[in-house]
């Protein structure tokens, strides 16, 4: 139960619900009604770009995060704001980053700033990138999942991984800032090779069927300002 909770909260901008039975069916119903369909688009962009920049920055140490590519969100899209030269790409996410069966796929409140290394900002962040163009165009759930689900993206490439470690994250309603954490991403479903979730096992994971990825991801102690993060897991 305490993993289930952890997926949950950790990654509800990824991944599908995992509560079993009337519980998930509960949270899809609230979810649906407090967010039944996309809020006007000005709930979800930040007015100041320099705010937006330093939200995005704080997914990951300064060491890091000072020197990656930053980009922004507009009414037509992300568009780069600062240039990088160490490979990273930091970006605040919307509510839209996780699949379009989330109860909260339209909360406008949700901001999940990121940091992808060079290998997920090439294979991974593109398919965020093409879900928000849908969204930006009027496009439904229904349109985005099959746009998805026809769309050939590269391969995802080893090593992908993103910090995101922002004392500012709002990843749901429910867990809010959570914990901050690093994820590891990789093709197809990994759960039996990792022997993720098994019994005392301290891997955890998730799979998120529309992008085809597996997530495994690792709690840190600090936020990425390096202060003392609560770790009494929920």
């Amino acid at each position: 139960m305490r993993k289930n909770r952890v997926k949950i909260i950790a990654l509800a901008f990824l991944l599908q619900l995992v509560l079993p039975g009337a519980g998930r069916q509960a949270v899809a119903q609230a979810g649906t009604a407090a967010y039944p369909a996309m809020a006007p688009l000005d709930q979800y962009l930040i007015a100041d770009e320099t705010s937006e920049i330093a939200l995005a920055r704080s997914a990951a140490p300064r060491s890091i995060s000072d020197k990656a590519e930053v980009m922004v969100l507009g009414r037509a899209g992300y568009k780069t704001a600062v240039k990088g030269s160490n490979g990273f790409l930091c970006i605040v996410e919307r509510s839209w980053g996780q699949s379009t069966d989330q109860s909260e796929f339209w909360n406008p409140k949700m901001r999940a700033p990121h940091c992808f290394n060079a290998q997920a900002t090439r294979s991974f962040a593109p398919i965020y990138l093409m879900k928000t163009r849908l969204v930006l165009a009027g496009k439904s759930k229904a349109e985005i999942a099959t746009a998805l689900d026809k769309n050939q993206f590269s391969a995802l490439e080893p090593g992908a991984m993103a910090y995101m470690m922002s004392k500012q994250q709002y990843l749901n309603d429910t867990g809010q800032s959570w914990h901050p954490h690093v994820m590891f991403f990789s093709p197809g479903d990994m759960t039996k090779s990792w022997a993720a979730d098994d019994s005392n096992s301290p891997v955890m994971m998730a799979n998120d069927p529309q992008e085809r990825v597996t997530i495994l991801f690792v709690v840190a102690d600090k936020w990425s300002d390096g202060t003392a993060a609560p770790m009494n897991m929920p």
